[in-house]
């Protein structure tokens, strides 16, 4: 079936700052995606995701008019279509998308240079489908989130702003997802556990999502060893976030190195969309308190 010409069209502004809101879903003609806080700046901390929808048999055209990120740590990852490493594109090379969906995941660290410093952490914005109840953003002050109807909160549902040992002002905890009841994925607490993909072992589903969250005190890290992986390499992925690199894409029958955080939390997202079914993964995490962890993995949370 022959893709129509018919181009929606968005523009994208990006600059570093403070945050308002995160993410969505855009549906129309055309649109302006602005990154929270936007001319004034984006947070520390931010894991924004914007869907762009289009018509069927239509390509989406977007135009960056502005874009300053912090270089070697904040990161803006556009996807021609679904989340996998195949459908990554450059901003510099994506013109048009060759399909109806677009994806732009802004990530930003914890970390600010010693001119930002400040006794606010800044408003950490709204998941998709969540709601956050409190208004002030200075040290020691607690926000709450909670999600809508039908929809499960995965993550720390109270932040609290905190002072770093580099003496800068963060939340405690990444801001939490809202995850739908009908999905899978969860909230991993406590120091050691074990992760897996749906019925693994027994072949996982030909299609869908899991994200699942792992938690850990302020000020410690988190490892992540695979015992087993086995997935499409071409249309299955499992996406870590909270490392250094602050993502990591994992497909195939290898199994991956070690992965350890840089900051207080893991988050696995698995995608899955084919008509073959593999064996999925199992993974083993370990939490560490970061001063005896340090000496012999050089991984620490810079801002924990």
């Amino acid at each position: 079936m022959a893709v129509m010409n018919s181009y929606i069209f968005f523009s994208f502004s990006l600059f570093k700052g403070f945050i308002y809101t995160c993410g969505g879903t855009l549906k129309g003609k055309n649109g302006t995606i602005e990154s929270p806080g936007f001319p004034h700046g984006y947070p520390n901390g931010a894991n924004c995701t914007w869907v762009i929808v289009a018509e069927e048999r239509s390509r989406i055209h977007i135009v960056f008019q502005s874009f300053a990120v912090e270089e070697e740590y904040d990161f803006l990852s556009l996807y021609d279509g679904h989340p996998h490493p195949a459908n990554f594109r450059t901003r510099i090379k994506l013109r048009s998308s060759t399909g109806p969906l677009l994806r732009l995941i802004l990530a930003s660290s914890i970390c600010l240079s010693s001119e930002l410093q400040s006794s606010s952490c800044g408003n950490p914005g709204v998941p998709a489908k969540g709601i956050l109840n409190g208004t002030s953003f200075n040290v020691g002050d607690r926000i709450r989130y909670h999600c809508v109807a039908g929809y499960t909160l995965d993550g720390h549902a109270q932040l609290t702003c905190v002072t770093s040992t580099s003496n800068v002002a963060v939340w405690d905890f990444p801001i939490p997802i809202c995850r739908a009841e009908d999905t899978c994925g969860g909230t991993f607490r406590g120091s050691s556990g074990t992760i897996s993909s749906p019925d693994f072992q027994k072949d996982y589903q030909s299609s869908g999502e899991c994200t699942w969250t792992i938690l850990a005190d302020p000020g410690d890290t988190i490892s992540l060893v695979f015992t087993e992986f086995q997935m499409d390499s071409k249309l299955d992925s499992l996406e870590v976030e909270g490392s250094d690199p602050p993502t990591i894409w994992l497909s195939g029958i290898n199994i991956p190195v070690p992965i350890v955080s840089n900051k207080n939390w893991l988050r696995l997202h698995f995608v899955t969309d084919n008509s073959h079914r593999h064996k999925g993964f199992s993974a083993q995490y370990q939490g560490y308190k970061c001063l005896s962890h340090c000496a012999s993995i050089q991984t620490c949370a810079r801002c924990a």
